[in-house]
């Protein structure tokens, strides 16, 4: 059965090489022979296969993954301040360059520049235009700002318009202090953040303005799917939060897309019984899963080869607009 990545990331060594010359964050940090990123208190680890293409297409090649989407990973533009563009520009080209090198095994998602809402929507135009990407990488908070906010609202305006897909992905966690004891913040902290950003961008009413906006929030929605009912009542009986929306916040959620990563079969279950396999992509999140670890879930979720086939790649073909 054909395999489609929707969520794979690298980095390549002129970033890496950027970030160990900054003194400030967001940097890089040299202990022995380990790197580890160094983002406004939040410290991880540099795994090798970040930065190696050959081990990305081997791994692909030992899970059957015959396609997958190319994006990189945090720290993101929004942390560079005025270099922000530099950034976003190096990002991308890298990006592009790899997909256009290896056409049959990879598309881009381009990352964003937000110094002024100029320079975010010129970057949308040449990364979507000139160099080909599918879609766009929005980090769930943009240095401690949520896309809701009225600076970003331009660019749903635009990827609506234009059918470009847009992919929530975590950052450093907003949550970051009160989970950092016992490693928390990539557990939790970075699951929160997209589940805070996503019932802000349904709260705030940007799906209810843009209803044919392409969002995919990856690990099955985060939290969200789970706590959807309280947030129904708390809207629609308690009346909060809801001043902004017309319907139950659950109905944004399923115009929603999900990737599959968990390592639960009965998420994607309860994805699949929530949203539709219409709605739901497999993905990897490599090289920080391994992709047979999301096979195996997608495996034992009980779907019928139908919804697998859905799963594994027919969603994806269809919103990314992939030829077969």
């Amino acid at each position: 059965m054909e395999r489609i990545d929707c969520q794979s990331h690298i980095l390549c060594q002129e970033f890496l090489s950027f970030l160990e010359k900054r003194k400030d964050s967001p940097c890089v940090e040299r202990v022995g022979q380990e790197r580890f990123f160094l983002i406004n208190g939040w410290r991880r680890r540099i795994i090798p296969k970040l930065t190696d293409l050959d081990a990305k297409l081997a791994d692909m090649d030992a899970a059957g993954i015959s396609m997958a989407a190319l994006s990189t990973s945090d720290p993101g533009p929004e942390l560079f301040g005025g270099d922000g563009t530099a950034v976003a520009v190096m990002l991308n080209d890298y990006i592009a360059d790899v997909a256009k090198r290896y056409p049959t095994r990879f598309f881009g998602l381009g990352v964003l520049p937000f110094e002024t809402p100029d320079a975010m929507l010129k970057e949308f135009d040449r990364a979507t235009g000139k160099l080909g990407m599918k879609g766009i990488l929005l980090y769930s908070n943009l240095n401690g700002h949520f896309p809701d906010e009225q600076p970003y609202r331009p660019l749903f305006a635009e990827a609506e318009r234009r059918g470009i897909p847009i992919l929530l992905h975590p950052a450093r966690p907003v949550t970051l202090e009160v989970t950092l004891d016992y490693d928390m913040s990539t557990m939790l902290g970075m699951m929160f953040d997209t589940t805070i950003a996503l019932c802000r961008l349904i709260l705030s009413g940007v799906l209810e303005q843009h209803p044919n906006l392409k969002l995919v929030c990856p690990h099955v929605g985060g939290a969200l799917p789970y706590l959807i009912g309280r947030i129904d009542y708390q809207a629609t009986v308690m009346r909060r939060g809801a001043e902004r929306i017309t319907r139950p916040p659950s109905q944004y959620l399923k115009q929603v897309w999900f990737d599959a990563v968990t390592q639960i079969p009965l998420a994607i279950r309860f994805a699949v019984e929530f949203n539709g396999v219409q709605k739901l992509m497999y993905s990897s999140d490599h090289p920080w899963v391994m992709p047979q670890a999301i096979i195996d879930s997608v495996d034992r979720a009980g779907l019928t080869p139908s919804e697998s086939e859905r799963v594994y790649s027919g969603t994806a073909r269809e919103l990314f607009g992939l030829s077969e």
